[in-house]
């Protein structure tokens, strides 16, 4: 089975009620855990790839990996760009085998975003691969990604229907109170999410795929066991889970998933080697940390997404 589109993917997420996971990969052991997990509970998936992961694992590299977890799994997996600045990334992924790009505009103006989308939509859409964009900016870091809580912006609904009619989007990640990274809320913040508005952009474009970035939820036993073994990460709030799962029962297809990942291996692999300091063997603490990724995946696909079942 070829990567799949994540077009026909979307239209049964919304149709069910449920969402995609999107999460990110930066190598082997990653992908390992992701898909045999998705395989266990027999869901779709979408494994994405930042600028950052391109840089540091080569986009061949990327490339083999999917393609090998698709020959031991027999799952449709969608692979996509995640956040491309610009044209030339999209174009490179679209022209390297990606089958999904985002491009990622909600930095210019409103007008300058329909440019660069209308732009990596027509050459995208001409080689089959579906595009994601943005309208309102998420707060937090994430790779090449940096927005200030002074910056970000909520998606405004009326201007919705304009984007997508305008640059021909097959999906459309919006701000609702998500943010990147670890560290989403400053303390005494209680988190929330603008239902309100995911409502009214759901009204203003019915039956359209829409997605949310930034929505882990940083479970605290990692935060605590990494600390336990040699770090010092503060306590850090993430989006709760029955938020997450209520956005997927409505609108939202598409849930990208990196931060929950990226702290259980790291937990995993902190505390297989503060146990086992004679340990040097990658293949023995990366053993670990890709039962971790697994375990939380697992997890998303079951209680979060409401995905098992519908690959």
């Amino acid at each position: 089975m070829p990567l799949v589109s994540t077009k026909e993917m979307f239209e049964k997420a919304y149709k069910g009620g449920y969402a995609i996971g999107a999460f990110n990969v930066n190598n082997m052991e990653i992908v390992q855990g992701i898909t045999q997990a998705a395989m266990e509970e027999n869901s779709p998936v979408i494994l994405q790839v930042s600028a950052g992961a391109r840089k540091y694992a080569k986009h061949n590299y990327l490339i083999k990996l999917v393609e090998a977890a698709i020959m031991e799994t027999g799952l449709p997996i969608a692979l996509h760009l995640d956040h491309g600045e610009n044209f030339d990334i999209c174009k490179a992924c679209v022209d390297g085998g990606f089958s999904s790009v985002m491009i990622d505009g909600s930095k210019y103006s409103f007008e300058e975003n329909i440019a660069i989308t209308r732009q990596v939509v027509e050459y995208a859409h001409a080689h089959g691969v579906t595009v994601e964009g943005e309208l309102g900016k998420l707060a937090g870091i994430e790779d090449d990604v940096n927005v200030s809580d002074e910056d970000a912006q909520f998606t405004n609904p009326a201007e919705v229907e304009e984007f997508v009619s305008r640059t021909g989007v097959d999906s459309l990640a919006i701000a609702i109170g998500t943010s990147h990274g670890a560290y989403k809320f400053k303390p005494g913040q209680k988190p929330r999410l603008r239902f309100d508005i995911l409502e009214e952009v759901s009204k203003r474009l019915p039956g359209f795929p829409i997605v949310l970035h930034g929505a882990s939820s940083v479970p605290q036993e990692f935060v605590a066991q990494v600390n336990q073994y040699g770090g010092s990460m503060p306590d850090a709030i993430g989006i709760p889970e029955e938020m997450l799962r209520q956005a997927a029962s409505m609108a939202v297809c598409k849930i990208n998933i990196d931060s929950d990942l990226r702290l259980c291996m790291t937990a995993a692999v902190r505390k297989h080697l503060c146990e086992h300091p004679d340990h040097f063997d990658p293949r023995q603490y990366l053993a670990d940390g890709r039962q971790a990724i697994q375990d939380m995946v697992r997890h998303k696909i079951r209680d979060v997404l409401g995905s098992s079942g519908k690959a």
